[in-house]
């Protein structure tokens, strides 16, 4: 049997991770979870999506632990008992505004949290074969234009510029577990997704929220004329390239975008929910909105090393997500 550790296991992309791990009867899966949430919840499906992902997770193969990361006691405790082979790290404050508005705890979920992991994992007694750190395409910051004003598509080994403090705190992880990594031997691959979603998301990204107001028959709005570019990545997509990062050789210490590798305007993505709830409606709004201007990310690194081809279009994955939305009742 084969352990997979999965710290902020309870969440959004955990759950569907630990979906897939849980198909292989060989594996058991670790869940590390403090249990936070970030969103008021008179505005948040969290408490649904929460019992909808225990209810459809469980069974001798899944272990719960309920464990906040800065607790390096009972994070050791646990890691020593359960002695994993694969680590995917995921626990963190997720939303990058909230990031802004709380930098203090920002750094406590983000970085101080890897911190531990990390100087726990030099401890340890058992052999770790690979830890997978999840960062984000907030590191870039602006993506890089050409001579046309054409947005490039941000390479694994260009410069890292974050404009923001998710990024910033995600690029110092990398830059920490880097130097663990230099000095104690800890086998690692950094992932840097973007613009996840899907079912059970409930962090109030702009997908999750074009769809619930749709559904209610409210009015899509769209900042600066609904021009920025995100490479919207389904959530299935982003667990196989995390599984192929976790098997493969060729991930050892390496870097890699895993998203679509397609940029789409928010404009798009409120026209392909209009295609699927017909009647929505769309519109301009002003409002001040402060976040890096992205686009596509280069992803032939992973396609080339790990064999990733994501296969879901983004006019794909929000048809499959309005159908659990739809059949669930999960609407806010």
């Amino acid at each position: 049997m084969k352990t997979y550790f999965i710290t902020g296991g309870e969440g959004f992309i955990g759950y569907h991770l630990s979906r897939e791990l849980v198909e292989d009867p060989e594996n058991r899966i670790v869940i590390y979870d403090a249990l936070k949430h970030y969103i008021p919840l008179d505005k948040s499906n969290w408490t649904a999506y929460l019992s909808y992902r225990t209810k459809t997770l469980n069974g001798q193969q899944v272990i719960r632990i309920r464990g906040d990361m800065t607790d390096r006691g009972l994070l050791k405790e646990t890691l020593e008992k359960y002695k994993p082979q694969i680590i995917f790290h995921l626990a963190a404050l997720p939303i990058a505004y909230v990031c802004n508005d709380y930098p203090e705890e920002a750094k406590l979920n983000i970085l101080d949290s890897t911190l531990v992991l990390l100087d726990v994992l030099r401890e340890v007694s058992f052999q770790l074969e690979r830890l997978i750190y999840t960062s984000s395409s907030m590191v870039y910051g602006d993506f890089q234009r050409d001579g046309n004003g054409q947005i490039i598509p941000a390479r694994e080994d260009q410069e890292c510029q974050p404009i923001d403090l998710y990024g910033a705190m995600k690029l110092s992880g990398e830059h920490v577990l880097k130097a663990y990594a230099r000095r104690f031997s800890i086998p690692y691959t950094i992932i840097r997704p973007s613009a996840v979603y899907g079912p059970t998301d409930c962090n109030q990204r702009v997908t999750e929220i074009f769809l619930n107001n749709a559904l209610k028959a409210k009015t899509l709005e769209l900042d600066q004329g609904g021009n920025h570019q995100l490479d919207f990545t389904y959530v299935k997509d982003l667990v196989k390239g995390f599984l192929l990062a976790a098997s493969s050789q060729k991930a050892m210490n390496q870097t890699f975008n895993i998203t679509r590798g397609e940029g789409k305007k928010i404009r798009e993505l409120a026209e392909i929910v209009a295609q699927l709830i017909p009647g929505t409606q769309i519109r301009e709004a002003q409002r001040e909105v402060y976040r890096p201007n992205r686009g596509s990310l280069d992803i032939s690194k992973a396609k080339e090393l790990l064999g990733y081809e994501p296969q879901y279009s983004l006019e794909e994955g929000m048809k499959e997500y309005l159908h659990f939305v739809q059949n669930g009742g999960f609407i806010k």
